[in-house]
């Protein structure tokens, strides 16, 4: 069986054949959606649930639906969102603040969002709505935050707003290099974690790369990423500069299969110099890259399917990840 959750539209979901599609409006069709997955496929779209839910005095904890994106979040703050909204602006974090929740993606002081997180609501697989933090369901907490989605289908989370807001106060734009490219093309991204002292090196073995292939390289951006690793999937175990590449590529067969091609070869350069790959990446990675950056991967396969033994709960980056895992490596 299958269920996904799909934040924030339903325009993405993939088009897997005879899925029903559901629109789900508040925690109780949530977990009557989830309920019924156990008897049929389902595609979940949960973009309904974009609401603050509550805000204590002083705004130091702030618990919102999971669809809510970052600038709506910023424009119900109303002035005192203005420095996120800026952040959103230069940083381009997912759109839907579960969705970021998931990857635990980048804050923007460059810590895993997890630092902000105080609690999340989830359903779970038995079709209840539970709260878990780091006093409660530690393990679980740790397992879903920064797990993909595929612990549990994420309702809302409570986040250190306070803390959020002056880590946005404070921070500063990524450097970007590159040309202005229309939205339409066709775009391919190698997002890389290296050391500090090798990003340079990195970068002139990037262009030269591309020069080779005879790619446009379309922007790169650099910014500073901050040890702080609790997550059962962080890529956060050291201080790194996160240096992202976006490269053009025409719309064919062969174009999809170089580019394809010369993603590997990039983070082949990365793993050369000490560096890594957040775990959201990894779709795009050969196996061995995978295992090697991140050994943990094999033990979080298997919490989930001692957690969801029909994997019921399923999504695109999991099944990508599980079948390069289930590969047989090459000899």
């Amino acid at each position: 069986m299958l269920a996904t959750l799909n934040l924030p539209s339903a325009a993405t979901l993939p088009a897997i054949p005879l899925i029903a599609r559901v629109r789900v409006h508040s925690a109780e069709e949530l977990r009557r959606a989830l309920r019924e997955a156990r008897d049929r496929p389902l595609a979940l779209d949960g973009s309904s649930l974009n609401c603050v839910l509550r805000s204590d005095e002083g705004q130091r904890l702030m618990e919102v639906q999971g669809a809510m994106s970052w600038s709506a979040l910023a424009a119900w703050l109303g002035r005192s969102g203005e420095p996120l909204a800026r952040w959103v602006a230069q940083a381009h974090p997912p759109e839907s603040i579960g969705r970021s929740v998931s990857l635990d993606s980048p804050a923007p002081d460059g810590l895993p969002l997890a630092r902000y997180v105080e609690s999340i609501a989830l359903v779970t697989l038995d079709g209840e709505l539970r709260r878990v933090d780091r006093a409660r369901e530690a393990p679980l907490f740790r397992l879903a935050v920064g797990g993909h989605g595929v612990f549990g289908l994420l309702y809302s989370v409570t986040l250190r707003s306070a803390e959020l807001l002056r880590a946005a106060a404070a921070a500063t734009r990524p450097a970007e290099s590159g040309a202005t490219t229309p939205e339409a093309r066709r775009r391919c991204e190698v997002d890389a974690l290296l050391p500090p002292e090798q990003a340079g090196d990195f970068l002139a073995a990037t262009n030269a790369l591309l020069a080779q292939r005879r790619l446009e390289r379309i922007r790169i951006s650099t910014r500073k990423l901050c040890r702080g690793a609790e997550t059962a999937l962080s890529w956060a175990r050291r201080d790194w500069t996160n240096v992202l590449v976006q490269f053009g590529r025409r719309e064919t067969l062969g174009a999809s299969v170089h580019a394809a091609e010369v993603r590997r070869l990039l983070y082949a350069e990365a793993l050369a110099r000490s560096g890594s790959f957040p775990a959201w990446s990894a779709p795009g990675v050969s196996r061995a890259q995978l295992a090697t950056c991140y050994p943990q991967l094999g033990e979080f396969i298997a919490e989930k399917r001692r957690y969801d033994p029909m994997e019921r709960l399923q999504n695109d980056w999991y099944r990508a990840v599980s079948g390069l895992m289930n590969r047989t490596p090459c000899l």
